[in-house]
């Protein structure tokens, strides 16, 4: 998995690409988790259109995301979610828990 940051204002945008698995997950939490404590940026956004596996230690990561998100009132919104992601977050019954959007640009 690879992981790349885009500042822009007080949004981040991190691009995810390849599998979320039990070996890269930590890094992948600990990079939203850095970006909401030491950053204090309004938004987080991830964007997973890159990623077409998920298992439940990446689901993991995303909801401590959220998690931190909706304790500092911030917003942490997935986009460009692939079949795969899609349908591990349906499995769960988390998709609606999280904020979605199909781009980064319907993200206002």
């Amino acid at each position: 998995m690879d992981l790349n940051i885009k500042r822009i204002g007080t949004r981040s945008v991190v691009y995810v690409e390849g599998d979320i698995d039990l070996y890269s997950s930590p890094e992948l939490r600990e990079t939203v988790l850095d970006l909401f404590r030491k950053r204090q940026q309004e938004q987080i956004i991830v964007n997973l259109a890159e990623v077409s596996y998920i298992d439940s230690s990446g689901i993991a990561s995303l909801v401590e995301g959220l998690q931190e998100a909706r304790k500092q009132n911030r917003r942490f919104v997935l986009v460009g979610l692939r079949e795969g992601p899609r349908h591990v977050l349906e499995l769960t019954r988390l998709l609606n828990v999280f904020e979605i959007a199909e781009t980064e640009e319907a993200v206002t």
